[in-house]
């Protein structure tokens, strides 16, 4: 635990990516492969479940210290991270001098010692975090508790760690990528096959790191010649590759869930593919030939059991757009406009509920963007523009896919709640509740955290501060005095929200320091929004 306590505090001590892949390397070359295997797990962003709440464990360090609940809510507002409360609390009892011992390997701690606890009685719980705070200095103790509560984070990203860990091994990014796709488990012999110069039998339910495209924020004209590029719609739907291998299948979200289960209703297409066979496209709720807005389908992803009636209201169909394996022979180097032949060829005649994304046929770059502008009426995001010569590469590379999307909905809201944010920003309070006006008073309708600059949330942290009505826990009811400008990809009515409505993907646009509450948009105005065509 000790050697990747130190691997946390040198990720986050600099801000230079190549710092940070010299201090993964180097715990690579030194960790125990059990214990790499686990550091892996966390760099690339998994989380251990919640395996005790946050409150019972910091009512164990107060009872453990004898600290006064105000005098821990007061140390939380200055701190905003309860592990770090906690940590200092328990180190001051004892003086802060560190344990003799070493203590425990990382992944001797997380087998051995957490994860016996998800099932244990709240008092085995206590005692076993209580002896874990015995044998660990400040640091261990912090990182224990966010480990516990399932709120561990680490300051890099997926691609970074994939970058070290290739480095470490030898071996292409692409390749390390690949093998993390899918239920890779940590283990000793897990991180050996990962980092083994050949790939000893691959998992057949594996799938492919997804190409992600990249936004198109110039002229789309000064991306050449239109012939040189494949457009079609953005569908709004869970992007998702269909794996089809021997006598089973899979069905994979590109965030790595396995959602076969939830899709009884596309049994047909794997049942139409050949095996061997890897599609990258769409699920979609659709009916009629058109898609359905996503809430529909939203409906029933959240359900734990699909009825006759979910299925009939929220029909599930597959849009393919790329073949990435074919014969059981990997596709990706190939050109797109060849993979786009053989999967029209393929799909052709396959099953109803496959469908090949269509291409959008423009002369020119203008009458293309003629045709985006119709993308909301037919309920679809926008544009992809993909590089017919283009392979399918790993990750998010910039220049051969692009996404074009239509304008985001747009409304003024107040601020009225805030609370600290997580990581680095765990003091400051960067997320923030906004309102709109309703009969006279101010109703809560997103939730945003990003879009504001450096200096911007240092200013109405402050301020945040300063003029808090009352508090609730972590979150500050605030004066409604600040109007912001939010952005959002879509909006639908929603029975779990007070307000009505939820909007999807908010962020905030910009601080309207120009406008006054009062100026703020009404629910009304949001609600002319869904009355809009395919909203």
């Amino acid at each position: 635990m000790r050697r990747f306590a130190q691997l946390y505090d040198a990720l986050d001590a600099t801000t230079s990516t190549n710092a940070k892949v010299a201090a993964m390397r180097a715990y690579f070359a030194e960790a125990p492969a059990a214990d790499a295997a686990w550091a892996v797990f966390f760099l690339i962003g998994a989380r251990l479940k919640r395996l005790i709440a946050p409150r019972l464990v910091a009512g164990w360090a107060l009872e453990e210290t004898g600290t006064a609940g105000w005098m821990f809510e007061e140390s939380y507002s200055a701190a905003g991270d309860v592990a770090e409360v906690i940590a200092l609390l328990i180190d001051g009892k004892r003086g802060g001098a560190p344990p003799a011992t070493e203590g425990l390997s990382l992944s001797r701690l997380i087998e051995d010692r957490l994860l016996p606890l998800r099932d244990a009685g709240e008092e085995r719980k206590r005692s076993a975090v209580i002896e874990l705070w015995s044998s660990m200095p400040a640091r261990e103790i912090f990182l224990l508790v966010k480990l516990l509560t399932g709120e561990f984070r680490v300051g890099v990203s997926r691609t970074l760690a994939v970058r070290a860990l290739a480095q470490h091994a030898g071996l292409e990014t692409r390749v390390v990528e690949h093998r993390l796709m899918g239920t890779w488990e940590p283990s000793a012999g897990a991180f050996e096959a990962l980092v083994a110069a050949e790939d000893g039998g691959a998992d057949l339910s594996r799938p492919y790191p997804f190409f992600l495209a990249s936004p198109l924020e110039e002229d789309p004209g000064s991306l050449g010649a239109l012939a040189d590029w494949q457009a079609e719609w953005k569908w709004d739907g869970i992007r998702a590759q269909l794996v089809r291998r021997g006598s089973e299948k899979w069905l994979w979200s590109r965030g790595e869930e396995l959602i076969t289960a939830r899709f009884p209703d596309l049994e047909p297409v794997f049942a139409s593919l050949e095996p061997g066979t890897v599609l990258d496209g769409e699920v979609l709720a659709f009916r009629d030939g058109a898609p359905l807005p996503f809430s529909v389908l939203q409906r029933r992803i959240g359900r734990q059991k699909l009825t006759p009636s979910i299925l009939e209201e929220a029909p599930a169909a597959f849009m393919a757009y790329d073949l990435l394996e074919e014969g059981s022979v990997d596709l990706r180097d190939r050109p797109l406009s060849e993979r786009r032949e053989r999967l029209v060829r393929l799909a052709t005649g396959r099953a109803d509920r496959l469908t090949v994304s269509p291409e959008v046929a423009a002369a020119s770059w203008e009458e293309l963007a003629a045709l985006r502008r119709s993308a909301r009426a037919r309920g679809v995001e926008g544009l992809m523009l993909k590089r017919r010569s283009s392979p399918y590469q790993t990750g998010r590379r910039r220049g051969d896919w692009w996404k074009w999307k239509i304008d985001p909905y747009s409304i003024d809201a107040v601020l009225v709640y805030a609370q600290p944010g997580n990581g680095r920003r765990a003091s400051v309070l960067t997320d923030m509740t906004f309102a709109v006006w309703h009969e006279g008073e101010l109703l809560p309708v997103a939730k945003a955290y990003s879009g504001l600059t450096d200096e911007e949330i240092d200013r109405i942290d402050r301020w945040i501060r300063q003029h808090t009505i009352e508090r609730f826990g972590p979150v500050r009811h605030v004066e409604p005095a600040h109007v912001f400008e939010l952005h959002f990809e879509g909006i639908a009515e929603s029975a779990r929200h007070k307000s009505g409505i939820a909007v999807r993907f908010p962020r905030i646009a910009r601080w309207r320091t120009d406008k006054k509450p009062e100026d703020a948009d009404t629910l009304e105005s949001l609600r002319a929004l869904l009355r809009q065509p395919n909203v």
